[in-house]
């Protein structure tokens, strides 16, 4: 399933983020108390000449700036949807849950995964976008958790966002899933370009750590309760 995704460059490209235009503010989405890491941090970074929001496990963010939105994905998926008619983008970065034999379209981790992006589709619905017009761009599923590595918990991540997407009718343009590595992600849904660097070695454990512990946490939300959203 793994492909060069389009429009992915090894270079940085310089962005320049237009003054008074109308963003949301950091976003977030949590499943019933799930605890997670706070709301995705923005900065500026001088080598794109840009600002970023950086999107951690189980965040989401929806922009009609020119703002750049990045992420690094393990066995994490992510999916980056823009609608240039409407002038709006988003990311989101999720896993499903480890489930033990149910791997069925009704399973939990197959109504976490699904609220996932319905999460992501209706924000973006809001700011005036139409599934017609929208058109996606999905990164992540890597095989680099020991204690995700032999349930193919990246696989299924991957399976199941190029399914919800083609069930929604909604275009994959571009993607770069499974392998054995992890992905550093820049979205820029001004224009919908992605840049993509493989990260083969990881020079600290951050990021596994992050998503093994977001992993775990998942396993103790309870799906059938109430869903919370917030700002």
């Amino acid at each position: 399933m793994s492909s060069a995704p389009d429009q992915t460059t090894d270079s940085y490209a310089a962005g320049h983020p237009a003054s008074g235009d109308r963003a949301t503010g950091p976003t977030q989405m949590r499943v019933g108390t799930t605890p997670q890491a706070g709301d995705p941090s923005i900065y500026f970074d001088a080598r794109l000449n840009a600002e970023v929001a950086k999107i951690y496990p189980g965040q989401y963010f929806v922009t009609d700036r020119d703002i750049v939105l990045a992420t690094v994905l393990g066995s994490c998926v992510a999916a980056c949807i823009r609608d240039a008619d409407a002038g709006v983008g988003g990311m989101n970065h999720f896993l499903l849950p480890q489930t033990v034999g149910d791997v069925s379209p009704a399973s939990r981790s197959a109504r976490y995964g699904t609220y996932a992006m319905e999460v992501l589709i209706n924000r973006l619905l809001k700011y005036g976008a139409t599934k017609r017009t929208m058109q996606a761009k999905v990164f992540g599923g890597g095989s680099v958790m020991p204690d995700l590595r032999t349930s193919g918990v990246g696989e299924s991540n991957a399976r199941f966002i190029v399914e919800y997407l083609r069930k929604e009718g909604i275009e994959v343009a571009a993607k770069d899933l499974l392998d054995e590595c992890a992905r550093k992600i820049y979205f820029f849904p001004a224009s919908g370009r992605v840049l993509v660097k493989k990260l083969r070695q990881l020079h600290n454990d951050t990021v596994l750590a992050r998503e093994l512990d977001y992993s775990r946490q998942l396993m103790l939300v309870d799906l059938s309760g109430e869903v919370e959203l917030f700002k």
